[in-house]
């Protein structure tokens, strides 16, 4: 179970529990979650939450060990045509590797085409925007760190392991 001001991933979306309440209609206990990319929305979802779609956040030792197996991370290997599911699918599990995955597949295409003299292609740049949305937020919860403070620590590692 979780507590007021934990962090989770609800869906695909970085949520902070902002309270536990008892409702008295069908006297089931609801998490008030918040998402933390917009406190204007609020959540209630059954602490038993039959869908599952609740998830915590991997703790700051797990986050360093991924980090530094990003080398390792296979990039996405399908057909063009496939790319843009691909990417969907990976990126709806809200898992940080498969995160990490659609980030270094579009990076490296990106960079490759402009290497070539080729404009960006659109679908990765619009799938590394949302990967890295997504990633940045759940780091920056983790370590406890404003969103640009989490894409530098990112870049900052990712920087170290090429060196």
């Amino acid at each position: 179970m979780y507590k007021v001001n934990d962090y989770l991933m609800y869906g695909k979306d970085v949520c902070q529990v902002k309270g536990i309440e008892l409702k008295k209609y069908n006297d089931k206990d609801y998490y008030l979650l918040i998402p933390v990319n917009d406190d204007t929305l609020k959540l209630e979802v059954p602490v038993d939450d039959p869908q599952n779609k609740m998830k915590k956040l991997i703790e700051k030792e797990e986050l360093k060990k991924l980090i530094n197996k990003i080398p390792d991370i296979e990039t996405v290997d399908v057909e063009e045509k496939f790319l843009e599911s691909e990417y969907k699918k990976l990126l709806a599990t809200g898992n940080e590797e498969d995160l990490i995955k659609v980030i270094k597949t579009t990076y490296l295409r990106n960079k490759k085409r402009t290497e070539n003299n080729k404009r960006k292609a659109e679908v990765d740049s619009v799938y590394l925007k949302e990967a890295e949305e997504s990633l940045f937020t759940q780091i920056s919860a983790i370590l406890d760190m404003s969103l640009d403070d989490a894409k530098n620590y990112f870049t900052k590692k990712i920087e170290e392991l090429a060196n």
